[in-house]
C-alpha cells in the first residue's frame, strides 16, 4: 500500500465539459488533506483556483499519484508520459467505453477515498517501444500502452512488408497493415481488427493483419519479450506510417525498418478494489451482464 500525499491531476486538455469533475475532484481531494498539483493545460478549465501549476514531466516526479480525467485516449496518453516515472496513475471516466478510465465521476468521491485510505488493484501494464531505422539510422522513435499500428495513412493502396520475430522470418504481407497491440490493447483497435481479447495479465503481444490479401493470414499472438520487425518493401508506390497509440504518426519510406519489443518500464494502474476485467467486458462490449438482460 503506498501513502498519497501529492496527487498530480491531469486530463483532456482543451475540453470544457469534463470541467465539472474536475471542480470536484480537487475540492475532495483538498477536503482529504491531499496536496494537488493540477496539469498546467487544464488551468483554465478551474478559473480562480490556487493550485499550483506544472507539466506532466513534472507531475511524473514529485505527485505520488496521478489521477487522469477523460477517456482511454487521454489515459493511454498520459500513461505513455508517466510511465518512466513509476508513478501510479487512476483514470476518472469522461469518455465512451472507460477500459482504462473505469472510476465513474458519480462515485469519484468513494473510489478515491478508497483509493486514498489503501484499498485499491494495483496493475502493472507493459508497454511497446518502436525505433525506425533509415539507411541504418535511427530516426524516429516511440512508444505505445496500447499499439503500434503499420498503416497507408490516407491511401488506399495495399502495403506489402516483411515481418521477422526473434530474427526469424515469418511472412511476406500485402495488407492495409499490421496492428501490434499489448494485452492492454487488445480490447481497442486490434479487437476492431479481429483480434483476440486478452487478460491484461498475459505477457504477450498480438499481431493484426489488416484486410490481408490471403486469407491464411490470421491473427497471431507471441511472447511479449518477442523482438518484432519489420520491414518496408522497396516496391511499394506509397510512403506508409507508422502510429502510436493512434495518437503520434511517423511517415515511412521503402526500405525502412522497424523494429518493436516491450518497454523497459510498465505503467502503474490503479483500480477501485470491485474492478473486474470480466465485468468491464460485459458492460462495455455489451455482453449480458445478468439474467434480467437475456
Amino acid at each position: 500500500m503506498e501513502e498519497f500525499k501529492q496527487v498530480g491531476v491531469t486530463g483532456r486538455q482543451g475540453k470544457a465539459h469534463i470541467d465539472g469533475t474536475l471542480k470536484c475532484l480537487t475540492e475532495f481531494l483538498q477536503s482529504q488533506g491531499v496536496a494537488v498539483s493540477l496539469d498546467e493545460q487544464l488551468s483554465d478549465l478551474l478559473p480562480g483556483h490556487s493550485f499550483p501549476l506544472c507539466d506532466r514531466a513534472s507531475m511524473g516526479k514529485t505527485c505520488d499519484l496521478v489521477v487522469v480525467v477523460g477517456g482511454d485516449g487521454s489515459l493511454l496518453g498520459a500513461g505513455r508520459e508517466l510511465s518512466v516515472y513509476d508513478v501510479p496513475v487512476v483514470g476518472v471516466n469522461r469518455g465512451r467505453l472507460g477500459f482504462l478510465t473505469d472510476v465513474s465521476p458519480d462515485e469519484l468521491e468513494t473510489c478515491m477515498g478508497e483509493i486514498l485510505n489503501g484499498h485499491y488493484r494495483m496493475a502493472h501494464r507493459f508497454l511497446l517501444e518502436a525505433k525506425v531505422e533509415r539507411q541504418g539510422k535511427t530516426i524516429a522513435s516511440g512508444d505505445a500502452l496500447n499499439d503500434v499500428v503499420l498503416h497507408p495513412g490516407v491511401s488506399t493502396k495495399i502495403i506489402e512488408f516483411e515481418l521477422f520475430i526473434e530474427g526469424q522470418f515469418v511472412y511476406r504481407q500485402r495488407s492495409d497493415g499490421l496492428i501490434m497491440a499489448t494485452p492492454t490493447g487488445s480490447t481497442a483497435y486490434a479487437l476492431s481488427g479481429g483480434g483476440p481479447i486478452m487478460h491484461p495479465k498475459l505477457d504477450a503481444i498480438v499481431l493484426v493483419p489488416m484486410y490481408p490479401h490471403m486469407l491464411t493470414n490470421r491473427p497471431l499472438v507471441v511472447d511479449g519479450n518477442s523482438q518484432l520487425q519489420l520491414v518496408i518493401h522497396e516496391g511499394n508506390e506509397i510512403h506508409p506510417r507508422i502510429s502510436f497509440d493512434g495518437q503520434v504518426d511517423i511517415e515511412l519510406k521503402p526500405d525502412d525498418v522497424i523494429l518493436i519489443r516491450k518497454k523497459k518500464q510498465k505503467l502503474k494502474l490503479l483500480h477501485p478494489l470491485n474492478h473486474n476485467f470480466y465485468e468491464a467486458c460485459r458492460s462495455k462490449l455489451n455482453w449480458y451482464p445478468n439474467e434480467d438482460q437475456q
